[in-house]
């Protein structure tokens, strides 16, 4: 015991060393992310895109009290299902009275039915005394959804899970607030995804996992990939010559807002959707070291960066694969277009539009592999250099493996 207890205090100061070293290097990036949201966040300018939506137009929302078919009399509605439907507002200068529209579908969609909520616009130039459909109203639904969601996580994972949920609605604040209005003030897509995405990564991480040194790792490790994603994403970009004109949405915001660089916004769309999946395979590396060093506190960082990379081997071979089926099954209607138009797979692969989704694929998946080893070597050093980095990363204190105290020594 004599000889435990002066080694045991000695390690005391590496901890706060560990700490220190990491808040060196983690502050000039905090510093510059601050810099950054002061640069260039939005003025608050109401950006004007007059005559880009036609004529302005008012929505309400409405009840669904009665629906008759009728034939589809306009040109280029071959193949579609009419209906004449009788709507009672709930809200708008004409609240609880009714209206009438025409609504078209598709003969295979979904059609409108009594006692549906719907979204109705109001227009001079529409038939139909002034209104028309826009939308099916999904507000009760998702909110719904959204409150299982939270009862799921929470049940599971309790205050962290609340922790979790938090950091997430913070990240879509960070996004509506500062992103989206900064694009669409005309300032560089890539700048502001980049500094938008520290801000959510900083917030999100550290009150989804506390402020400590594992998370700080994690942090670490996710920067130092994210930095690769961006330099790989700007050079294939360039490289595939991409316009930023292979949607309908790139066509609109060129005519309504020209401010917006398209090609930036390709870019910082590959950060940002980056980022999300980078969160998740950071986090678990670094958590991977520390369970792995408070399991065995004599490996070193050599045992700890072996046995940790083996556990990321596995671990990134299934989220590389999330990560091209998510994208692949958001392209899956214009898949379809394509082999129903029956052009040949290599034509298919390089247009713009497909190609897209294959870089942003492909370079986000280096982003994810490059981030394996990058955060175990970071955590495996910090963890492996530090006698009490198992207590120090976590929340609370790690069970020596098989209860031998002396095994610490």
């Amino acid at each position: 015991m004599s000889h435990e207890h002066p080694h045991h205090h000695a390690s005391v100061p590496a901890t706060v060393r560990t700490r220190r070293l990491l808040l060196l290097v983690l502050a000039p990036f905090v510093a510059a992310t601050l810099v950054g949201l002061i640069v260039l966040w939005p003025s608050g300018d109401d950006i004007g895109v007059a005559g880009a939506t036609g004529t302005p137009t008012e929505r309400f929302q409405a009840d669904v009290e009665q629906v008759e078919s009728e034939p589809c009399d306009q040109p280029g509605q071959e193949g579609f299902s009419c209906s004449e439907v009788t709507v009672r507002l709930r809200e708008g200068p004409e609240k609880l009275e009714s209206a009438v529209l025409t609504v078209a579908e598709g003969s295979n969609a979904r059609h409108v039915q009594v006692g549906d909520r719907v979204i109705v616009g109001k227009s001079e130039s529409a038939p139909d005394g002034g209104y028309f459909f826009v939308d099916y109203e999904r507000g009760r639904s998702l909110v719904i959804l959204a409150v299982l969601f939270g009862i799921v996580v929470v049940a599971l994972s309790r205050w962290r899970g609340l922790a979790a949920i938090l950091g997430t609605g913070v990240s879509l604040l960070v996004l509506i607030v500062f992103v989206l209005p900064a694009i669409l003030e005309g300032t560089s897509p890539l700048a502001v995804s980049i500094v938008g995405g520290a801000t959510v990564m900083f917030l999100a991480l550290y009150l989804a996992h506390g402020i400590n040194v594992r998370t700080t790792t994690a942090v670490l490790g996710t920067l130092a990939s994210l930095l690769l994603t961006g330099a790989l994403a700007l050079l294939f970009v360039e490289a595939a010559r991409f316009s930023g004109f292979s949607s309908e949405e790139a066509v609109f915001l060129q005519v309504s807002a020209q401010q917006i660089n398209l090609e930036g916004l390709i870019l910082g769309g590959i950060i940002i959707g980056t980022l999300g999946v980078l969160d998740d395979v950071t986090v678990t590396q670094a958590s991977a070291v520390w369970e792995l060093h408070a399991a065995n506190p004599s490996y070193g960082p050599m045992d700890l960066y072996r046995s940790a990379l083996n556990i990321g081997r596995a671990h990134i071979a299934s989220t590389v694969n999330t990560l091209v089926l998510a994208y692949a099954g958001a392209a899956l209607p214009l898949l379809v277009v394509f082999t129903l138009a029956d052009r040949p797979m290599g034509e298919i692969v390089t247009g713009e539009i497909v190609a897209e989704e294959i870089v942003r694929t492909l370079v986000g998946s280096i982003g994810l592999v490059a981030s394996v080893p990058i955060t175990t070597a970071l955590a495996a050093l910090v963890a492996g250099g530090d006698e009490t980095a198992a207590v120090a990363g976590g929340d609370e204190p790690a069970p020596v493996a098989g209860g031998d105290e002396t095994r610490v020594g």
